[in-house]
């Protein structure tokens, strides 16, 4: 890789495709690794999907713990050797002291929705409110977001899995092993065929969503998340070390904190459908740089307060599925 690099002039990263939770995939090559630049981090879309959507069937089973989330973000991963009841073995090896940059994460890919059987997208499973929510976890974690096309603007087209073998026994196999794999699951019904041309075609983007109004209200959502991303000097950095999530304690909320010497953000997020009571730090300063409610992005209107500016802790009340995001001058 590194003579590519030289013979090239291009800068070139390796990502690993991987859902093994084995560090050696990133460990350089000099002390028995793989030498990846990054791997992706199944345990947070997991985790996230099974707070968001509630499912808990099949490999979700093994992420139904609140603190899943929080653990994945804030160490990589979640299964770093203990048992893991979907697989029946111990998964996994510790992952806390890798740095964020070697981790990619998603709340939607195409495996996660390929594999689903009717390949419902997040947008299709979830409140539009929920869908800000993932987004902004997903864009304020300290690690490499995955995008899959069209979760910016919420597309409603499924992403089904589709072949176009010519060996008839392999289309048969593998109409065969998707059934055996959604039967996991408990998704009931007949799949649709995968060799059809019409599964295919089902799963064509519709672009001219996001000229419609919750689409385009989402798409600014992502806009104004990763504007925030590049500009915050807290959210620049993907450094692990300098960043906390914790669970709200008794509620469905989550506290995330991005540390900066001048300037550290606090994001707070509401995963479930009822209002949430977050206790905010104890100290004072604070400015509301967005609120997910925000009419702007298809809300009811801000309900966060704009400042905290007196210390001593603070409640925040965060209605289903809101998130807000501060900045301490």
């Amino acid at each position: 890789m590194e003579r590519l690099r030289t013979e090239t002039g291009r800068q070139i990263y390796l990502i690993a495709e991987s859902d093994l939770n084995d560090t050696r995939v990133i460990r350089p090559r000099s002390i028995e690794g793989l030498g990846m630049d990054a791997q992706w981090s199944d345990d947070f879309h997991h985790s996230l999907h099974v707070r968001l959507t509630g499912e808990n069937s099949g490999y979700y089973a093994d992420y139904t713990d609140p603190q899943c989330l929080s653990t994945a973000m804030n160490d990589g991963f979640v299964y770093t050797g203990q048992y893991s009841p979907s697989r029946k073995h111990r998964h996994g090896n510790p992952s806390a002291d890798f740095p964020g940059e070697q981790f990619v994460i998603c709340t939607q890919n195409h495996d996660q929705v390929g594999n689903r059987m009717l390949g419902e997208r997040l947008s299709q499973l979830v409140p539009f409110e929920a869908l800000k929510v993932a987004a902004g976890l997903l864009l304020l974690t300290p690690a490499v977001p995955l995008l899959f096309m069209g979760e910016e603007y919420a597309e409603t087209a499924p992403f089904l899995y589709f072949t176009s073998h010519s060996d008839r026994d392999l289309v048969q196999a593998v109409r065969a092993g998707r059934r055996e794999e959604f039967a996991a699951f408990r998704w009931k019904g007949e799949p649709p065929d995968p060799q059809s041309e019409s599964t295919f075609g089902t799963c064509v983007l519709n672009w001219d969503l996001r000229e419609q109004a919750r689409h385009r209200e989402l798409l600014a959502f992502y806009r104004e998340l990763l504007n925030l991303r590049r500009t915050l000097p807290a959210l620049q950095r993907i450094d692990k070390n300098a960043s906390y999530a914790e669970i709200a304690q008794g509620s469905d909320a989550l506290v995330l904190h991005r540390k900066h010497s001048n300037h550290p953000v606090t994001a707070v997020f509401n995963l479930g459908p009822r209002v949430a009571h977050v206790a905010f730090p104890g100290d004072s300063g604070w400015t509301l740089l967005l609120d997910s409610s925000d009419i702007r992005f298809g809300g009811q209107g801000k309900s966060l307060s704009s400042t905290i500016s007196e210390p001593g802790e603070t409640h925040l009340r965060l209605g289903e599925y809101q998130m807000g995001l501060f900045v301490r001058a």
